[in-house]
């Protein structure tokens, strides 16, 4: 689907502990995305994000910076075929 869009983000920085998880989720359901967020063992937060291409692309200019408490200092994308699995957004365990 070339309108469609799926990126994996694993957001490094001062990441956890400051509601990043929880403002990912807000921006992601006022944008319109699917996927899921979740904080990672190392520190950082990684999210899985589907959609439209460019709402995929206005949440991951989002998690540049993130909440503003956050410190996000480097953002590794990854792309994946779009899957379509998602409905919703979701707050995910730590793994």
């Amino acid at each position: 689907m070339a309108d469609k869009k799926r990126v994996r983000a694993v957001i490094k920085g001062r990441v956890q502990g400051v509601n990043f998880r929880m403002e990912t989720w807000r921006a992601a359901e006022q944008i319109g995305v699917c996927g899921w967020v979740r904080n990672k063992t190392d520190g950082n937060v990684e999210a899985l994000i589907e959609g439209d291409v460019s709402k995929v692309d206005q949440m991951i200019e989002w998690c540049r910076k993130g909440p503003p408490v956050a410190h996000v200092t480097n953002i590794k994308i990854t792309e994946e075929s779009y899957q379509g699995d998602f409905q919703d957004f979701s707050v995910r365990y730590t793994n």
